[in-house]
């Protein structure tokens, strides 16, 4: 095999490795949910849109708890949400959900269309595109497999969009007080601990090269 070849050959194989597909696996988005999200932006956010549409500025990676894609893409499916969730439902019924989701083996899905708003970070839906990962407890922590994925996502994103942040779905409280945060009912809080300090942590440690704005100081006053 002479060096041309041989070259030839890598550049191939290398370009292989830095691709992954996503799988297309839609959530229904029909005309309930287009007016459930068009009222939630106007409600939490005081956005009067004809489209629930968002310009992505921030990242923010989540863990499901659910333990299998079918259980959580089932349980994103309906426009509504259950009235198993008392603390969200009394800030709307519009169903939470994410533009992404992240098996354990590392398959990545594409639930809604990027610049589409989910509902899966208070404050920051309207500019923050989500990174659901199937697991997250004790018994079903998220495996290599997801992280490298994530990581290879987080680039990929950053490449089609101005994305300004990284952050675990743990720090959204960071951020009020920032421009970015635009939620309006100061009683909605939910205390997270997804994706986890060292999943977060070993994501921003292989994209630091993004350059992406360190998440803001957590002020004294603000609340969970």
């Amino acid at each position: 095999m002479n060096k041309t070849v041989t070259l030839i050959l890598l550049a191939f194989f290398a370009s292989c490795t830095s691709t992954r597909p996503i799988i297309d696996r839609p959530i229904t988005f029909n005309d309930q949910r287009k007016e459930l999200s068009l009222r939630y932006l106007e409600q939490h956010y005081g956005l009067k849109k004809d489209t629930p549409t968002i310009v992505p500025k921030i990242i923010v990676l989540h863990w499901t708890v659910i333990p299998t894609l079918e259980e959580s893409i089932k349980t994103f499916d309906p426009p509504t949400l259950e009235n198993s969730r008392p603390d969200l439902n009394a800030a709307g019924n519009l169903n939470v959900s994410s533009q992404f989701m992240v098996d354990r083996d590392g398959t990545i899905y594409q639930l809604l269309p990027e610049t589409i708003m989910a509902r899966h970070v208070i404050g920051l839906n309207h500019c923050a595109i989500g990174v659901e990962n199937i697991g997250g407890t004790e018994d079903l922590p998220l495996t290599k497999a997801q992280l490298k994925s994530n990581i290879w996502l987080v680039k990929h994103l950053a490449k089609k969009y101005d994305i300004e942040y990284l952050i675990g779905h743990y720090e959204y409280t960071n951020f009020e007080g920032h421009p970015l945060w635009l939620e309006k009912d100061s009683g909605y809080r939910t205390k997270k601990t997804d994706p986890g300090e060292d999943f977060m942590q070993k994501v921003r440690n292989a994209t630091k090269n993004l350059n992406f704005k360190p998440v803001p100081k957590k002020k004294d006053t603000d609340v969970n």
